[in-house]
């Protein structure tokens, strides 16, 4: 029976389940699953990243390039499948490394289907068919197997090699619930084959065949040269990798990882967000798909459950508010407003909920809590409480008492409070865009009062630096990077945030060569490096970088960008290590047992590198850099189309839908870019030497204004298009052109 029919066709083929090499036609159900087999550990391998080795390699969002090397018992063997086109995929296998006699080592591409519906196969043609609705699919291979076998599930056919060895031949079938084509590395160590979707047999076989003939392209083109080389690939792999089909909601998403076994399913409001704001590089649909799976933790209480798995529900708790800011850069990079409207009435929900069941004394700030709701596992517990911050044995809560009365922590959170405050302005914004201007005005009001009591009663003059405090005495010890949280939300003074820096950079705190620790240096705590006890999180070093880029401290978020990238790619470049966290001496990720090695807010370390060439800023908009560094950035989604960024010989260019349509030596920041059909904006930063900006394509004659400052500047003919001269200065000003909408290319 036909399966999840409204996936969107692009992505309908993709490694979709639990275990990676297997390739899924998603709206019908086939599967094809590579299984190995060693008979010198008389064990199989379904390649599964829970209890196998597997080195996932490059991955393209749609699937249309998909490659990983997996280790069983000695022997490597890697993978790689292409597209075709929407209904045809090709994959090849290639022996790297042998630990046994090929002949006694087997790879098997079993085909089935979850309706199980039987397949058969065709000695003659060398074609196994499988009829699924009315629709076939025909899986070709470019030798024939050395023998088939037929088996009811997949879990048969590797207990059939498991009991039997491969030297057996009584479950030979050319039709059964899964046809197994065995095939070993002494006879096969490179193969190959394709399979073909179409509404007739005879169409599916030929699609097969001409796919498996004509092979695909096995390469993409690179994401990120030069400047950061491989960061925005790296995000892409991420992603691509992470994204699953959840069977028991019947929707994809894209999981925190694939390794935990938490359940079919889990998701965590925070990962979750996270994981749609880098699925956003790429790909608006699947950033929507994960949203709406954030979203689907709404509770009727009013806020958003912390986790929601297979197995449990923590409805008594929350995560910190991010969403409104995950949203509102989702806007900033499609333009769509349906990307606020989805979400908006969830979230307006979970912040008033924040605001009356975490301040119990209505002081106006707000202290963790498990609410008398749901069975969650830890409910009622201090524990539980801490789990709204996701920093879950942070030694900022070393010094926190439970109040079973009010159900909340005795301290006030700084993370929290910055979140909440955050949450606010960007709700703010987002109800401005929606015309909801009553709540607009109530969020700014809700924003600014908790700016300023984060500010008057959650910095510490002694240290100064902010820091939780208790809700009825002094700060807590312990510090931990939210201490650089206001400067996300806008709550430290001036004087306060250049205190601020000074602590970014002390090496007996925060600094060093590898940041930012989840604890002081110089706290005890520190020592443990167990979670948030001293290692690096991605999601917190991004969230720090943000609020460096706010308040235009420039230099220092760009130092923190790069750190985070080098920090990444020490273990991404040899070994595709994307990790849940990092050692804060070393740098390495898996010294510590609890660390997952393929986690998705991993990706925001090299999303920072990339943000510091182009970037969709909350505050800022639309944002591009040019450094004078050779640099090559693309594709990724624009609210104009898709956008890929060079810069060569110091001069950028920026492309959209594959027309140039801006070039400029100028060693500056273009931001707030609005690209519409007849108008041209953007905001340039201090410019030091003068420079041009061309915009090719465009005819002087259609150009009806150019204006600086609100002032008209003059433009001349360039060889493809227009050009201006934008001379030295030292502020900010604001550059508009208004053309005739059919003269652009």
């Amino acid at each position: 029976m036909p399966q999840y029919s409204t996936i969107p066709l692009m992505r309908a083929w993709n490694s979709w389940s639990s275990r990676p090499a297997e390739m899924v036609f998603l709206p019908l159900g086939v599967r094809i699953t590579p299984v190995l087999y060693s008979t010198r550990s008389k064990t199989t391998s379904a390649i599964e990243p829970r209890r196998d080795t597997v080195r996932l390699g490059r991955h393209a969002i749609d699937g249309s390039l998909i490659e990983l090397e997996t280790d069983h018992s000695g022997t490597t063997v890697a993978f790689s499948t292409t597209k075709t086109d929407p209904f045809a995929i090709r994959g090849s296998w290639n022996g790297k490394v042998s630990a046994e006699w090929g002949l006694r080592f087997w790879l098997t591409l079993a085909i089935s289907s979850d309706g199980g519906e039987v397949a058969a196969y065709d000695t003659g043609r060398n074609i196994t068919l499988l009829k699924v609705g009315t629709r076939f699919v025909a899986v070709a291979t470019a030798d024939a197997p050395v023998h088939v076998t037929g088996h009811d599930t997949i879990d048969a056919l590797r207990a059939d090699f498991e009991e039997n060895g491969y030297f057996y031949t009584a479950t030979r079938k050319n039709e059964a619930p899964v046809i197994a084509l065995r095939f070993n590395l002494e006879m096969m160590r490179k193969g190959a084959y394709a399979a073909g979707v179409a509404d007739s047999a005879e169409l599916a076989i030929a699609k097969a065949q001409a796919c498996l003939a004509a092979g695909a392209s096995a390469d993409i083109a690179n994401a990120q040269t030069g400047v950061f080389e491989g960061a925005l690939d790296a995000v892409r792999d991420v992603v691509a990798w992470n994204t699953i089909w959840d069977e028991t909601n019947a929707r994809p998403y894209t999981a925190v990882t694939r390794i935990w076994n938490l359940g079919k399913f889990a998701v965590w409001f925070n990962d979750q967000i996270f994981a749609a704001l880098l699925a956003g590089v790429f790909d608006a649909d699947l950033a929507r798909e994960n949203m709406a799976t954030a979203m689907a933790g709404a509770t009727p209480q009013g806020n958003i459950a912390c986790i929601v798995t297979s197995n449990d529900a923590w409805v008594d708790r929350s995560q910190l508010p991010f969403g409104a800011l995950v949203v509102w850069q989702l806007y900033q990079r499609t333009g769509e407003r349906s990307m606020i409207q989805a979400s908006y009435d969830a979230l307006v929900r979970n912040r008033r909920w924040w605001q009356e069941n975490r301040d119990p004394d209505r002081f106006g700030l707000l202290s963790c809590g498990t609410s008398d709701v749901g069975e969650g596992l830890y409910k009622g517990t201090a524990f539980g409480a801490r789990n709204e911050t996701g920093m879950d044995n942070s030694a900022t809560h070393d010094e926190a008492v439970y109040d079973p009365i009010t159900r909340t922590l005795s301290t006030f959170d700084l993370g929290l409070n910055c979140a909440a405050a955050l949450d606010a302005e960007m709700l703010s914004k987002m109800a401005t865009v929606l015309g909801k201007h009553e709540d607009s005005r109530e969020f700014a009001a809700l924003a600014e009062r908790h700016r300023t009591l984060i500010s008057e009663t959650l910095w510490d003059e002694s240290r100064g630096i902010f820091a939780n405090r208790q809700r009825r005495g002094g700060f807590v010890r312990s510090l931990s990077p939210t201490s650089f949280y206001p400067l996300l939300c806008g709550a430290a003074t001036p004087a306060q945030a250049a205190r601020l820096l000074e602590h970014l950079s002390d090496e007996t705190t925060f600094g060093g060569d590898f940041v930012l620790p989840n604890a002081t240096r110089d706290d005890p705590a520190f020592a443990d490096n167990v979670y948030w006890r001293g290692r690096i999180w991605p999601n917190v070093n991004y969230m720090v970088w943000l609020g460096l880029r706010r308040y235009g401290f420039m230099g220092e978020a760009s130092k923190l960008a790069s750190q985070s990238y080098d920090l990444f790619m020490k273990n991404w470049r040899e070994d595709r290590i994307a990790a849940e966290n990092y050692n804060a001496v070393t740098g390495e990720a898996m010294d510590q047992g609890d660390t997952d090695p393929f986690y998705i807010w991993a990706a925001m370390l090299p999303l920072m590198a990339t943000g510091e060439i182009v970037e969709f800023d909350p505050w800022t908009g639309w944002t591009v850099h040019n450094t004078g560094r050779d640099v090559a950035v693309g594709p990724m989604l624009s609210p104009s189309g898709t956008l890929h960024l060079r810069v060569e010989a110091a001069a950028l260019s920026m492309t959209l839908n594959g027309h140039v349509m801006l070039r400029t030596d100028l060693q500056t920041t273009l931001s707030r870019i609005i690209m519409t059909d007849g108008r041209l904006s953007c905001t340039i930063a201090p410019v030091a030497a003068a420079g041009y900006i061309d915009l090719p394509g465009l005819d002087v004659g259609g150009v009806l204004a150019v204006r600086l400052d609100g002032q008209d500047i003059g433009y001349v003919a360039s060889a493809d298009g227009v050009r201006l001269t934008i001379a030295q200065n030292a502020e900010d000003r604001r550059l508009d052109i208004y053309f005739s909408a059919a003269d652009t290319g």
